[in-house]
């Protein structure tokens, strides 16, 4: 049987309700945040776009279907995904986050735990979640086998209760709609500083309303102009043994398993904001003169460059596509395709988004055009949710130095370092 890239009807519906949703709603986001100083007020700004996302059953598309949700296959997450935020990156980021910040638990979590953590994510409330995985001095060696290096934030048993203490920034959702934190956080912590993370990585689940729970200070970004990214500082937080997932050591698969999920997603985000400035780029060349005697579409360099980047925007939607349905089919133990997808479609939309500036010219450095801020947008992606240097490379050298790495499997549907 060919391969077949055509979409079903259910997925051409979803791939329309999403566009559909994007121009009628999330169209309004920037006008919602331009006049707001400062990243905490932009964040709460979007409470309602978030509320109308969860009104559709976006939300509810991230948890199974055993705990009340309506879990949605990676690659149809994706078709939604491209289409939400070709319109704005803001809102589709927080709902990501409260996915990631949820992952470990839906594939790590005892039954108890999914029914008690995930179950409040499938009614009509705005709830958020966050995965606080960045510590204050960087989160690229977690996985160090160096005890001395890495997680410094600890959590110690007393009696029946893990008490925490540390830090970590870039925590996304993390200080909720109120101030007060999201519902849940997803905190990785070592359990002992003298081992190594391969004995004590550990994620323990912090609910809202613990206490010891303090945001410290907001960092504001240069793109992602709403996503709100605090620092957040654990002092003596105390939380029920029963709160982590699995056990010591585990953290480093669940960590893992977490940016395995997101990494394809984030392909997927990127092609929509290269095609936010395509279409912008497109539509500009095809009316505008500069002066000249024809429209500038009509000049073969500018023609040849809109075709490299719609080229680039094909491209990492396919490999998107590839890595989604290879997350979907192995169960989400994909050690390849996502990263790689994150890390290719990342850096591709930097340099394309980059050429409809060039193409648009110093109109496109300015407030005139939405070129200069899709780029601010974009710049973001090599480095956050595992940057491509200190984690999505890192984790693809470490397959390929597996004596069980097979560069085909990946191609032909199966896991490549197994």
């Amino acid at each position: 049987m060919a391969i077949d890239f055509t979409l079903s009807n259910d997925q051409l519906a979803l791939q329309q309700a999403a566009r559909t949703f994007a121009t009628t709603r999330l169209v309004d986001v920037e006008k919602a945040i331009a006049d707001l100083a400062t990243p905490d007020l932009r964040f709460y700004a979007l409470k309602p776009f978030y509320q109308e996302m969860v009104d559709a059953g976006f939300l509810k598309a991230l948890i199974p279907v055993e705990q009340g949700g309506a879990k949605m296959a990676s690659l149809d997450f994706a078709l939604a995904a491209e289409e939400l935020t070709s319109v704005d990156i803001n809102v589709p980021t927080a709902l990501l986050a409260t996915g990631l910040g949820l992952q470990p638990i839906i594939q790590y979590g005892s039954p108890e735990q999914k029914d008690r953590w995930l179950r409040p994510f499938t009614g009509t409330e705005s709830t958020t979640a966050a995965f606080g995985f960045t510590e204050a001095g960087g989160g690229a060696n977690f996985d160090s086998d160096d005890p001395s290096v890495g997680v410094r934030t600890h959590a110690y048993l007393d009696g029946d209760d893990w008490v925490i203490n540390g830090a970590k920034h870039y925590t996304t959702n993390g200080i909720g709609w109120d101030g007060l934190g999201p519902d849940l956080i997803t905190l990785v912590c070592r359990t002992d500083l003298t081992k190594p993370p391969q004995e004590s990585l550990a994620v323990i689940v912090i609910p809202r309303g613990t206490p010891g729970v303090e945001i410290t200070g907001l960092i504001d970004t240069v793109g992602h102009r709403a996503c709100i990214s605090p620092k957040l500082k654990f002092t003596d937080v105390r939380v029920p043994a029963e709160n982590i997932l699995g056990k010591p050591g585990d953290g480093m698969d669940i960590c893992r398993l977490a940016f395995n999920w997101t990494a394809s997603l984030i392909g997927a985000a990127c092609v929509g904001r290269m095609r936010a400035a395509f279409d912008f780029a497109l539509t500009w060349a095809k009316t505008e003169r500069r002066n000249g005697p024809v429209p500038v579409i009509d000049y073969q360099n500018a023609g040849y460059m809109l075709v490299d980047i719609k080229t680039r925007i094909e491209a990492a939607r396919y490999l998107t596509w590839k890595a989604c349905h290879h997350f979907d089919i192995t169960d989400g133990r994909d050690e390849e395709l996502g990263h790689m997808a994150k890390v290719h479609c990342s850096e591709l939309s930097v340099q394309a988004v980059y050429d409809t500036m060039r193409l648009v010219g110093v109109d496109g450095y300015g407030d005139q055009t939405p070129i200069a801020a899709i780029m601010n947008d974009v710049l973001c992606f090599p480095v956050y949710d595992g940057g491509n240097m200190g984690v999505r490379r890192r984790q693809l050298h470490a397959l390929l130095r597996r004596d069980t790495y097979n560069a085909m499997a990946s191609a032909e549907g199966r896991l490549a370092g197994v």
